[in-house]
């Protein structure tokens, strides 16, 4: 399924159903030995080689605790949406991880599909519904659960599988940074070092666009998607891809923080375009909305539609709202390489 055809990709985000963790956990502890059963077979995807024996023990905190890892990790499977993509840049890949746009998590975004070459991952849930029995399964040492909504009663049932570093603590789900999750990431894997140098260099690129562009220091900009006939969705100031933006100079105004509160999403009506005036405003979506947002008599009088101070851009053909989404250390280049020109054109 395109992106295109699929629902909107956030709604979907934040109104995930649990998963039967108690049904399936009878299941899952009969595939994995109560979590005792280890194997030493290669699996498709590995830890490379070049992380040191020595980094380890290492103990992580999360949101549920801290988990200790004694040793280097061979096996790892991702669940958080966009967790294989700091894993894969740390040189190892996911034995299993979540689809979340129904293209697969290996499929066609330009930022990661070459690293996964011939040896793609089982996809083993989709979104926060896991499969605990694919997940049990693959025998893996280790599960990574950043940028995730899980719930406690799923982490206890995959702790009996697997060591399980859940989401950072001290962040409501979804809202954690890429910085924090790559550095979680990396610790998890025993690659701090090489973390720290993903993440500066990252840093760096958007320092360069910054340095650019000192007038979009400050300047407010609010980011949506239309949702269907007379109602958007507005994104929080800690969604990844308005984190993208504020990570260029670019702020939120009052209004939009207080529209949205703690929310990750806050559905709205056309009545409330208000919450969308800013200097810069920039949708997410389809053609098809994009056509439909534009034809909607009431953004019609929005002054950031009759300035031509907004930008549309697509999930899909190119990739930019999906790489916005992501917003992580190989999406980030991407689509600062695609989103930039785009501001700049705008006077």
């Amino acid at each position: 399924m395109s992106v295109g055809s699929r629902p909107a990709l956030t709604r979907i985000v934040r109104n995930l159903p649990r998963v039967a963790v108690a049904a399936a956990a009878a299941l899952v502890l009969s595939a994995c030995g109560g979590g005792e059963e280890k194997t030493e077979s290669k699996p498709s995807g590995e830890a490379s080689g070049g992380t040191s024996s020595a980094a380890f023990p290492v103990t992580v905190e999360h949101k549920y605790g801290s988990t200790t890892i004694d040793a280097e990790p061979k096996k790892v499977v991702t669940l958080g949406l966009s967790d294989q993509d700091a894993v894969l840049a740390l040189g190892v890949k996911p034995v299993g991880a979540v689809d979340w746009f129904k293209e697969t998590p290996y499929g066609k975004w330009q930022w990661s599909k070459d690293l996964w070459g011939s040896t793609p991952p089982q996809v083993v849930g989709e979104r926060d519904e896991y499969n605990m029995e694919k997940i049990a399964a693959l025998k893996p040492d280790l599960i990574i659960a950043q940028y995730s909504g899980m719930k406690k009663e799923q982490y206890d049932t995959l702790s009996k599988i697997a060591k399980v570093v859940a989401q950072p603590k001290g962040a409501e789900d979804y809202q954690a940074t890429w910085q924090v999750m790559t550095q979680q990431i990396g610790k998890s894997l025993g690659k701090e070092a090489e973390t720290q140098k993903l993440i500066a260099g990252i840093d760096a690129r958007f320092k360069t666009v910054r340095d650019k562009h000192p007038e979009w220091k400050d300047r407010t900009v609010a980011v949506g998607e239309p949702v269907e006939p007379g109602k958007f969705s507005a994104f929080s100031p800690k969604d990844p891809k308005v984190i993208f933006l504020s990570e260029m100079g670019f702020t939120t105004s009052e209004a939009y923080r207080t529209a949205l509160g703690k929310d990750n999403i806050a559905d709205l009506s056309s009545e409330r375009f208000d919450v969308m005036e800013a200097d810069r405003t920039v949708w997410l979506g389809t053609p098809e909305t994009e056509a439909a947002m534009k034809a909607d008599p009431l953004y019609a009088k929005t002054k950031v539609n009759q300035e031509k101070r907004d930008l549309f851009l697509p999930y899909d053909s190119p990739d930019i709202g999906a790489a916005l989404s992501f917003n992580t250390v190989l999406s980030i280049p991407y689509a600062i390489d695609q989103v930039v020109p785009k501001l700049e054109a705008i006077k």
